[in-house]
């Protein structure tokens, strides 16, 4: 209420309260307020605003009477008029008119549809440029006392304060939706400080340089008896709360090799971390993509042209704002496209994938998982799961309890007025979640899916980008058409980066949570109550976690 609050003011207000819960709906409204002060306004221009009298409750007891006494020949509006008239205070104003407009007198109705009539009035009528608008709803109340405002240039400038208020909020959403793509896409100072340590220990400690794994594991990593899980990561501190969770969550850890391929900028740094934290009795092998002789432009031609398309080049890291016309846009469509121009989706690690079957010759069956997973369930199972055949077991993303992450379809990831997607893909077919996947290489190798990787991400680069913005999933769900097997969605569950509304139980079951989206744990902008799902598997006793103060960034 605006009105002063006093011990008199609290008693009618809870009986207003009390009324309001037995009014019609039409009286729970924000219009009941301004109702309230229109009513006042159009006072100031009644011919019965001469009947000025004690701004008193003996003021009041007169409107009673002069109602009463002439309840046969005023209208309603005239009753409201003159009590408007007779009150010198909101608090007065509270009193006489609160009653009649939470429907206990049967001419409120008149005086309701009496402003909304003002209102549809106006609201349609064009708003002068460069109109001075009151600051505040108080300043409003203050300019219409002040200058004796009539309803409908109340209304009008109510209207005018409103516009350009939801102006301001869609403004600071986008600039919102902005600051935390910077946020997402930008390398945290602590994170990078561990990465420049590890880097510098590799380069004065030998026990950081020391073969991995130890020259007697070396067969195991080509062993098919064992679990082998590949990780394509830059982010040394993700890596490390991946394998520490897998292993920690493992019924036989002696029996789980991972792989983790990262950059030449921060194969040092990785290294020094797994070989100065041991994993045992797991093992782990540490590469660099400049350590595979595969990888070369021969074989994965189209990375080079992704790295130096100026289209590419221009949409990744161009200007996000300028030119760009957001009132043809929604708030969510505009997050997914800044999510769509992370750097990640330029990145030769965040490509490896389609390539395990060539950087592993020697092996059956692995686990691809990505960087921003954690484990918390036993997953050997996953390697007794028969494929039936197919390359990709997978979970499925068009299916499940929670409407905004599983209810992907390819009409979710292609531009389907194209007529390349138009005539050779089904707009409502289920998509499938990257993140964790068991992939049959035996199966793989005897497919073109690379190919046909290759073949759609050079027609999406010749079309400038028009069939899809997002990332590499849209290739894969192409490539690996016809070849996924869908896995239960218990083994894997999404969205924690971005549905800040997960059920915390699901995810306490899940074998595996995915937060996939740009509310990364590691960063600030991570959500506060599934941070800790992460967090409880970083070291934060080791000396470099503390000389970088991550306990205290995140």
């Amino acid at each position: 209420m605006f009105w002063p609050r006093t011990e008199e003011t609290s008693k009618f207000s809870s009986k207003v309260r009390i009324a309001n819960t037995r009014a019609s709906r039409r009286y729970r409204n924000p219009f009941f307020i301004v109702i309230i002060i229109a009513a006042a306004a159009a006072a100031a221009e009644s011919p019965m605003r001469s009947l000025k009298g004690p701004q008193t409750r003996e003021g009041e007891r007169e409107i009673e009477s002069r109602i009463r006494d002439n309840s046969n020949n005023i209208t309603g509006t005239q009753k409201g008029n003159l009590i408007c008239d007779r009150c010198g205070s909101d608090d007065c104003l509270g009193r006489r008119l609160g009653p009649r407009l939470l429907g206990r007198v049967d001419d409120s109705g008149r005086l309701v549809k009496d402003f909304y009539k003002i209102l549809n009035q106006v609201k349609n009528e064009e708003i002068p440029d460069g109109v001075k608008l009151p600051a505040s709803f108080s300043h409003l109340v203050s300019e219409m006392k002040n200058n004796q405002y009539d309803a409908r240039t109340f209304a009008f400038m109510l209207r005018a304060m409103m516009e350009k208020l939801e102006r301001e909020i869609r403004e600071s959403k986008f600039a919102e939706l902005m600051n935390k793509h910077f946020a997402a896409s930008s390398i945290p100072k602590s994170i990078y400080c561990l990465s420049l340590r590890l880097t510098d220990e590799y380069s004065s400690n030998a026990h950081a340089r020391k073969q991995l794994p130890s020259p007697e594991f070396l067969p195991l990593l080509s062993d098919n008896s064992y679990h082998h899980f590949v990780l394509s990561t830059d982010n040394i501190l993700a890596a490390s709360v991946v394998v520490t969770s897998t292993i920690q969550s493992s019924l036989k850890p002696d029996n789980i090799v991972f792989h983790i391929i990262t950059d030449k900028k921060t194969y040092a740094g990785m290294h020094s971390w797994f070989a100065l934290n041991p994993v045992s009795p797991a093992i782990v092998e540490v590469k660099g993509v400049h350590q595979f002789d595969w990888l070369t432009r021969e074989n994965v031609p189209v990375l080079e042209a992704v790295e130096n398309h100026n289209g590419i080049r221009n949409y990744y890291h161009g200007n996000h704002i300028a030119g760009a016309n957001l009132s043809d846009t929604t708030p969510r469509r505009f997050a997914s496209k800044l999510q769509a121009r992370s750097p990640k989706y330029i990145s030769i690690l965040n490509h490896l994938r389609i390539y395990i079957p060539e950087l592993f010759p020697n092996l059956d069956k692995v686990v691809f998982l990505d960087d921003d997973v954690v484990i918390q369930r036993d997953l050997s199972p996953l390697w007794e799961i028969d494929l039936k055949g197919k390359v990709n077991g997978a979970v499925e993303t068009c299916k499940g309890e929670d409407e905004w992450v599983m209810s992907k379809h390819f009409k979710n990831y292609f531009n389907f007025s194209h007529p390349l997607i138009a005539k050779n893909l089904d707009p409502d077919e289920c998509a499938w979640a990257y993140g964790m996947n068991i992939f049959d290489l035996r199966a793989w190798r005897k497919t073109n899916i690379r190919e046909t990787y290759h073949s759609w991400l050079k027609e999406n680069l010749k079309s400038n980008l028009t069939m899809w913005k997002l990332g590499t999933l849209p290739p894969a769900l192409i490539a690996f058409k016809g070849h996924v097997h869908p896995i239960d969605p218990s083994w894997h569950m999404l969205g924690l980066g971005y549905q800040n509304k997960t059920n915390i139980e699901s995810v306490k079951k899940a074998a595996v949570i995915h937060y996939n989206g740009q509310a990364k744990p590691w960063l600030e902008i991570g959500f506060e109550h599934l941070r800790p799902f992460w967090t409880k598997y970083v070291n934060y006793s080791n000396d470099f976690i503390r000389n970088c103060h991550i306990l205290d960034s995140v």
